[in-house]
């Protein structure tokens, strides 16, 4: 494993900025503290920032000594979750039912560690955009920054994402080229029909028995109308109805989410899904209502992107520790809407088992979404140090590497 010396000898203080973000999450949209503290070290060090893009979003620029135009972009997400922390260790969260229980916080740390390097080595021909965006967690900021003109005021090639994978040993790397994380979009579906006594069915028009024969016929459109080889998840979550053992009720509502792989496989399943609905309601003389919510699209990679990023992480950490087939995840991810933008790639970095939590921990698992998780500090150097060799091989130039 080659780290850069640098980054090696900030090990201590990157830590030391991950767990006091940690201490101090913010919600989506909410990063006030966290783009205050991002902004004020690469301001230290000398960057050139942009705020407010997506409303607290924090863009610097970091230009090589080359006269070249080219330029790239390597983003961090900095929003946590609301959910409550279980762990009691020193730097466990202060503020009750938010948390940082997705690593947000060790991105922006590993981000900020090469934007450091970068900004103090600049043998590279072109320029580096750090980007560090908001509201990743349900907030879409991803696509609020494009709106609000990331990739018109710094125009880039290629933009790149990287996001820490509990269950993946510490020391590895996992992408695959084409889709790596899928499309999240919700549904809910509310059937009216009318109330009667239980005891007296045939009075009334019953929605939850109609609601019953809808999920099972949903579940056909991935076991019939879905090409088997285009992976595609419909998941009924929520159904929802009555109040009494002895009312028909007049409503139900069914709730639940849908994840795929490619937009084409979307479009199949929300179409199928509304007409199920509409024609299985009407047959047993109840009205719908169809509400089909897209939020992220698939997060897709590019290939030649893809291929730079794996060889980078292979002579990094040799190729035995690298994965370039992946098995994609079924979770979902905002930075998809940049790369339907430009080219680029999203990776993951192993945050390992959960070893390295210190005493005060909690019971469960470290996993992502879990309230006894926490970011491997281990990885903030090889996070950085990734960064900063992708950038050098993204935009080669001199590129003398002070080891």
């Amino acid at each position: 494993m080659k780290l850069l010396e640098p980054i090696i000898a900030w090990q201590a203080e990157l830590a030391a900025i991950r767990r006091d973000l940690h201490a101090h999450p913010e919600l989506c949209f909410e990063e006030f503290r966290t783009a205050d503290v991002v902004a004020g070290k690469l301001e230290e060090w000398g960057i050139p920032v942009h705020r407010g893009l997506g409303g607290t979003g924090v863009v610097g620029t970091i230009r090589g000594n080359g006269p070249g135009t080219r330029a790239i972009g390597l983003r961090a997400d900095m929003d946590a979750l609301p959910m409550q922390e279980i762990n009691t260790f020193e730097h466990a969260s202060r503020h009750p039912g938010k948390m940082h229980a997705c690593g947000h916080d060790g991105h922006t740390a590993m981000l900020l560690g090469a934007a450091r390097y970068l900004a103090q080595h600049r043998d590279f021909d072109g320029t580096v955009y750090v980007i560090f965006q908001p509201a990743e967690e349900h907030g879409g900021g991803a696509k609020r920054m494009i709106d609000d003109g990331l990739f018109r005021e710094f125009p880039m090639e290629a933009v790149f994402g990287m996001h820490n994978w509990p269950g993946m040993a510490q020391g590895a790397f996992g992408l695959t080229d084409g889709p790596i994380m899928a499309s999240s979009n919700d549904f809910r579906i509310t059937i009216t029909g009318k109330g009667s006594h239980a005891g007296m069915p045939h009075l009334g028009i019953d929605p939850v028995m109609t609601a019953v024969q809808l999920a099972q016929s949903l579940q056909t459109i991935i076991t019939r109308n879905r090409n088997p080889l285009d992976a595609a998840v419909l998941s009924i979550t929520q159904i929802h109805a009555g109040s009494a053992d002895n009312v028909v009720p007049t409503q139900a509502v069914m709730r639940g989410t849908v994840r795929t792989f490619t937009v084409e496989s979307l479009d199949l399943i929300e179409e199928r899904m509304r007409d199920i609905a509409v024609h299985t309601c009407a047959a047993l003389a109840c009205e719908v209502d169809f509400d089909f919510q897209r939020h992220y699209p698939p997060t897709i990679n590019h290939r030649e992107e893809a291929a730079v990023c794996a060889e980078v992480m292979r002579e990094l950490v040799g190729a035995d520790n690298v994965n370039d087939h992946v098995q994609p995840s079924m979770g979902a991810e905002d930075f998809a809407f940049m790369l339907q933008e430009i080219p680029g790639c999203y990776v993951w970095i192993g945050n390992g088992w959960g070893d390295h939590r210190v005493a005060g921990h909690g019971m469960g698992p470290c996993m992502l979404h879990n309230g006894s998780y926490d970011f491997n500090d281990e990885l903030l150097g090889l996070g950085a140090t990734y960064w900063v060799r992708l950038a050098l091989a993204r935009l080669s130039g001199a590129a003398h590497l002070q080891e």
